[in-house]
Protein backbone atom coordinates (compact mmCIF):
# COMPACT_ATOMS: atom_id res chain seq x y z
CA UNK A 1 0.00 0.00 0.00
CA UNK A 2 1.01 3.58 -0.61
CA UNK A 3 0.10 6.97 -0.02
CA UNK A 4 -1.98 8.79 -2.76
CA UNK A 5 -1.40 12.36 -3.86
CA UNK A 6 -4.44 14.17 -5.03
CA UNK A 7 -3.14 17.41 -6.93
CA UNK A 8 -4.22 20.67 -8.60
CA UNK A 9 -2.22 23.26 -10.59
CA UNK A 10 -4.73 26.65 -10.02
CA UNK A 11 -2.08 29.43 -10.99
CA UNK A 12 -0.52 30.23 -14.49
CA UNK A 13 2.43 32.71 -13.11
CA UNK A 14 5.39 30.04 -12.56
CA UNK A 15 5.49 26.97 -14.70
CA UNK A 16 5.44 23.59 -13.16
CA UNK A 17 6.29 20.82 -15.33
CA UNK A 18 3.57 17.89 -15.25
CA UNK A 19 7.07 15.58 -14.78
CA UNK A 20 7.33 17.18 -11.62
CA UNK A 21 4.23 15.68 -9.71
CA UNK A 22 6.10 12.29 -9.86
CA UNK A 23 8.85 13.85 -7.63
CA UNK A 24 5.84 14.91 -5.43
CA UNK A 25 4.95 11.67 -5.67
CA UNK A 26 8.11 10.02 -4.73
CA UNK A 27 8.72 12.91 -1.68
CA UNK A 28 5.30 11.98 -0.45
CA UNK A 29 5.83 7.97 -0.54
CA UNK A 30 9.90 8.27 1.25
CA UNK A 31 8.39 10.86 4.30
CA UNK A 32 5.58 8.26 5.09
CA UNK A 33 8.30 5.30 4.80
CA UNK A 34 9.93 7.39 7.33
CA UNK A 35 7.18 8.13 9.42
CA UNK A 36 6.47 4.28 9.23
CA UNK A 37 2.92 5.15 7.63
CA UNK A 38 1.17 3.06 4.68
CA UNK A 39 -1.45 4.04 3.42
CA UNK A 40 -3.68 7.78 3.26
CA UNK A 41 -4.29 10.43 1.12
CA UNK A 42 -2.60 14.30 0.72
CA UNK A 43 -4.62 16.91 -1.56
CA UNK A 44 -2.19 19.31 -3.24
CA UNK A 45 -2.75 22.63 -4.53
CA UNK A 46 -0.52 25.01 -6.04
CA UNK A 47 -2.16 28.69 -6.06
CA UNK A 48 -0.77 32.44 -6.91
CA UNK A 49 0.46 34.64 -4.02
CA UNK A 50 -3.30 36.16 -3.97
CA UNK A 51 -4.65 33.09 -3.40
CA UNK A 52 -2.90 31.77 -0.54
CA UNK A 53 -2.87 35.56 1.30
CA UNK A 54 -6.49 34.85 0.87
CA UNK A 55 -6.58 31.79 2.98
CA UNK A 56 -3.77 32.83 5.37
CA UNK A 57 -5.98 35.92 6.59
CA UNK A 58 -9.13 33.67 6.25
CA UNK A 59 -7.89 30.64 8.94
CA UNK A 60 -4.69 31.91 10.38
CA UNK A 61 -5.42 36.02 10.87
CA UNK A 62 -2.33 36.52 8.96
CA UNK A 63 -2.44 39.30 6.05
CA UNK A 64 -0.18 38.38 3.81
CA UNK A 65 0.84 35.65 1.31
CA UNK A 66 3.07 32.89 2.65
CA UNK A 67 4.77 30.00 1.13
CA UNK A 68 2.98 26.46 2.10
CA UNK A 69 -0.63 25.89 4.16
CA UNK A 70 -1.37 22.72 5.61
CA UNK A 71 -4.53 21.62 6.74
CA UNK A 72 -4.97 18.27 8.29
CA UNK A 73 -8.07 16.19 8.55
CA UNK A 74 -7.01 13.87 11.32
CA UNK A 75 -5.86 16.80 13.82
CA UNK A 76 -8.54 17.20 16.54
CA UNK A 77 -8.32 20.08 18.68
CA UNK A 78 -10.73 20.53 22.25
CA UNK A 79 -12.42 23.49 20.11
CA UNK A 80 -13.44 20.98 17.36
CA UNK A 81 -16.46 18.77 17.03
CA UNK A 82 -16.34 15.62 16.78
CA UNK A 83 -18.23 14.65 13.63
CA UNK A 84 -19.47 11.20 14.38
CA UNK A 85 -20.84 9.21 10.74
CA UNK A 86 -22.97 6.49 10.70
CA UNK A 87 -22.81 3.76 8.38
CA UNK A 88 -25.67 1.24 7.69
CA UNK A 89 -23.72 -1.79 6.58
CA UNK A 90 -19.84 -2.43 6.44
CA UNK A 91 -18.92 -2.28 3.23
CA UNK A 92 -19.41 1.66 3.15
CA UNK A 93 -16.26 3.80 3.73
CA UNK A 94 -16.35 6.45 6.15
CA UNK A 95 -15.49 9.57 4.48
CA UNK A 96 -12.42 11.26 4.66
CA UNK A 97 -10.92 8.16 6.40
CA UNK A 98 -7.73 7.74 5.65
CA UNK A 99 -7.36 11.76 4.31
CA UNK A 100 -4.33 12.98 6.16
CA UNK A 101 -5.12 16.75 4.58
CA UNK A 102 -4.38 19.32 2.22
CA UNK A 103 -1.11 21.02 1.44
CA UNK A 104 -1.46 24.67 -0.09
CA UNK A 105 1.84 25.74 -2.17
CA UNK A 106 2.42 29.19 -3.41
CA UNK A 107 4.52 28.71 -6.58
CA UNK A 108 4.80 32.61 -6.56
CA UNK A 109 6.91 32.68 -2.92
CA UNK A 110 8.44 29.19 -4.28
CA UNK A 111 10.22 30.44 -6.82
CA UNK A 112 10.92 33.81 -4.95
CA UNK A 113 12.21 32.04 -2.29
CA UNK A 114 14.64 29.64 -4.46
CA UNK A 115 16.35 32.28 -6.06
CA UNK A 116 16.45 34.15 -2.55
CA UNK A 117 18.14 30.63 -1.42
CA UNK A 118 20.28 30.00 -4.76
CA UNK A 119 18.68 26.64 -5.46
CA UNK A 120 16.20 25.23 -7.81
CA UNK A 121 12.33 25.58 -8.03
CA UNK A 122 12.05 22.09 -7.67
CA UNK A 123 13.87 22.05 -4.36
CA UNK A 124 11.89 24.60 -3.05
CA UNK A 125 8.38 23.07 -4.19
CA UNK A 126 9.90 19.83 -2.55
CA UNK A 127 10.97 21.14 0.47
CA UNK A 128 7.47 23.16 0.80
CA UNK A 129 5.79 19.97 -0.12
CA UNK A 130 7.50 17.70 2.74
CA UNK A 131 7.08 20.38 5.22
CA UNK A 132 3.81 20.55 4.66
CA UNK A 133 3.17 17.05 4.78
CA UNK A 134 4.80 17.00 8.28
CA UNK A 135 2.56 19.61 9.30
CA UNK A 136 -0.11 17.28 7.93
CA UNK A 137 0.75 14.55 10.35
CA UNK A 138 0.88 16.63 13.63
CA UNK A 139 4.96 18.05 13.52
CA UNK A 140 5.94 21.85 14.35
CA UNK A 141 8.48 23.92 14.89
CA UNK A 142 7.06 25.95 17.37
CA UNK A 143 10.18 26.07 19.76
CA UNK A 144 14.30 25.09 18.48
CA UNK A 145 13.94 21.63 19.61
CA UNK A 146 10.86 20.39 17.54
CA UNK A 147 12.31 22.72 14.50
CA UNK A 148 15.69 21.04 14.54
CA UNK A 149 13.42 17.52 14.63
CA UNK A 150 11.56 19.04 12.11
CA UNK A 151 14.54 20.17 9.62
CA UNK A 152 16.52 16.86 10.35
CA UNK A 153 13.18 14.96 8.65
CA UNK A 154 12.62 16.90 5.95
CA UNK A 155 16.83 17.14 4.47
CA UNK A 156 16.56 13.20 4.90
CA UNK A 157 13.76 13.01 2.56
CA UNK A 158 15.23 15.72 0.11
CA UNK A 159 18.23 14.32 0.46
CA UNK A 160 16.68 10.75 -0.23
CA UNK A 161 14.92 11.51 -3.68
CA UNK A 162 18.45 13.89 -4.65
CA UNK A 163 17.20 17.38 -3.99
CA UNK A 164 19.87 18.90 -2.15
CA UNK A 165 20.76 22.52 -2.17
Amino acid sequence: MSLKLEWSNDQEKVEISESFIGVLEQLLQLAAEAEGMTDGEVTLSIVDDEEIHQLNREYRNIDRPTDVLSFAMQEETDEELEIIYEVDDESESVPFEGMLGDIIISAERAKLQSEEYGHSLERELGFLFVHGFLHLIGYDHQDEASEAVMTEKQEAVLRQAGLTR
